[in-house]
């Protein structure tokens, strides 16, 4: 029998949440009163945008981040739609494009100016007409550009390629017409080739989006559940819901067998609904409750007991909605991995709240923020359309890194003049064999020069957890990408190590001359 210890260890462990002062709040904001169950906020490095309380049809505000304290109570708004508006959410890789939904049955995507709203925005950037009841969720695929999943009260989810020159579209690229109810939540795995939906008939479904087909049905009567949730890479789900006995729970599934949950955790017994977040980068689970001011949040670990609990934020402010605010928005330098921009109706306020991990030093914590996703699409919707996969374009997180790549290359070893005249001579390219061979010389070579040139204590420097030159080549888009800014990392270890040893050598210059003129005076 295998020993297991009580106590686990993890960089997380102490993460705490740190809300706003009072100045970087947003107040004096009408919050909506509609009682749908959507987060009604969305968050951008640049915007927030909120569903407000309006007479006559839809509107919402979208805010400068930086714009906080009192709003003017005639601030410009988004008023489009016709009734209420239901849900909204950013485009992912266009910080000053939003789409929203609303009880009118339409879905309309919005251009936001750059510069400050000087008047109401009624007149959308495009309107897409196929609902035949009202729009009650709207989604972007996370990797390819201007696909739009939309999901109404007809049951159906319609999905739209936004890459058109029409203003009005009412043909939708392809419709999923596999629920017999309402469908409560929709969310993608990392690379969009599937999509998990949370429907009114308490069954969690699996699906092909291009393809239409179900390839798994969870019809497992002890979990009712509200919203799924794609936990990144692990292949896992989680759900939230009630129980049999109407406690509020939450529950995780194995992406491959649906059956039957992995784990099932009851939390209490209030009514609320609970809205699940994930973050890929530090496998980290937040819960935040509808009607009430609590974030509990855990770590995910791939082996059992899969959900290990970490702690819980409380304030006695019961939130309505909440925003979340993606990781390229973050204050690296304060430690932030998560923040969250709480509605808090009663006193018409929007409150961040800052998850934090206590570091001692200032300087960029690598260990903690890993490549993320980054703003640029992988993917053209015709190229997603079409059946091609690919995850998403990671960026590092540290002030003043490349944020993006032109395109994904191949990486090639390089080669000398000489060995390119010499297979120029034969009319061809080098062959794999011969290229794989220089490579591992050339790796070599570079190797014992640089272990020459260091000192004994910097022969194994290992950057970012592993030896640049015993490396394998990468394999993946993704691995060739953190290979690069591995790289890029390791450029500016030895240009440090080069101006080091710089001014050094100038040290020494200088005492040479003085003891040269000590002794010439003697």
């Amino acid at each position: 029998m295998s020993w297991h210890p009580q106590y686990r260890s993890s960089k997380f462990r102490h993460v705490y949440g740190k809300a706003a002062s009072k100045e970087k709040c947003y107040d004096c904001v009408p919050i909506t009163h509609s009682v749908h169950d959507n987060h009604f906020c969305a968050v951008n490095p640049h915007f927030i945008a909120v569903v407000t309380e309006c007479a006559g049809g839809g509107a919402f505000l979208v805010i400068p981040i930086h714009q906080t304290g009192k709003l003017d109570p005639h601030y410009p708004r988004i008023c489009g739609h016709k009734g209420n508006v239901l849900d909204i959410k950013w485009n992912p890789f266009n910080d000053f494009v939003i789409a929203s939904c609303s009880e009118d049955a339409t879905v309309k995507i919005w251009d936001i100016p750059k510069h400050l709203l000087t008047k109401n925005i009624t007149t959308p950037k495009k309107e897409l007409l196929g609902h035949a009841r009202r729009v009650g969720l709207i989604e972007w695929h996370p990797t390819a550009n201007n696909i739009l999943f939309s999901s109404g009260y007809d049951y159906k989810i319609m999905i739209w390629n936004l890459d058109t020159r029409e203003a009005i579209l009412s043909n939708p690229v392809k419709v999923l017409d596999t629920h017999k109810d309402v469908i409560l939540s929709m969310s993608f795995n990392t690379d969009g080739s599937l999509l998990a939906t949370a429907c009114r008939d308490r069954k969690i479904r699996l699906i092909d989006p291009r393809a239409g087909t179900v390839l798994q049905e969870a019809n497992y009567k002890s979990h009712r559940v509200n919203k799924v949730l794609f936990l990144g890479n692990m292949r896992k789900l989680l759900s939230t819901g009630t129980s049999r006995w109407n406690n509020r729970q939450i529950a995780l599934w194995d992406q491959n067998d649906l059956s039957m949950p992995l784990l099932e955790e009851d939390l209490d017994g209030s009514s609320g609904l609970l809205f699940p977040f994930y973050d890929s980068d530090t496998h980290m689970l937040y819960v935040v409750g509808k009607g009430d001011g609590n974030i509990r949040y855990y770590e995910i670990s791939p082996e059992k007991p899969y959900l290990n609990y970490l702690m819980e934020y409380r304030s006695h402010l019961p939130q309505k909605g909440i925003g979340m605010m993606p990781k390229r928005g973050l204050e690296v330098s304060a430690c932030e991995i998560f923040r969250f921009y709480k509605l808090i109706p009663t006193k018409s306020l929007i409150e961040p709240v800052s998850m934090i991990v206590p570091r001692r030093s200032e300087s960029y914590q690598e260990d903690i923020y890993p490549l993320t996703t980054g703003a640029q699409p992988a993917l053209t919707a015709q190229e997603w359309l079409n059946g091609v996969n690919k995850g998403p374009l990671l960026v590092s997180l540290r002030p003043g890194s490349v944020n993006s790549l032109p395109q994904l290359l191949e990486p090639e070893p390089p080669m000398k003049a000489t060995d390119l005249t010499q297979y120029q001579g034969r009319g061809g390219k080098m062959p794999p064999e011969e290229m794989q061979k220089k490579s591992e010389i050339k790796g070599s070579r570079n190797q014992l020069k640089v272990e020459d040139r260091m000192p004994n204590n910097e022969q194994m420097h290992l950057s970012n957890g592993f030896d640049v030159f015993e490396c394998a080549p990468p394999k993946t888009e993704n691995e060739l990408l953190q290979m690069f800014y591995r790289q890029q990392e390791e450029i500016r270890r030895l240009r440090e190590l080069v101006n080091q040893r710089d001014v050094e050598i100038k040290q020494l210059e200088l005492e040479l001359r003085n003891l040269r003129m000590d002794t010439g005076r003697y």
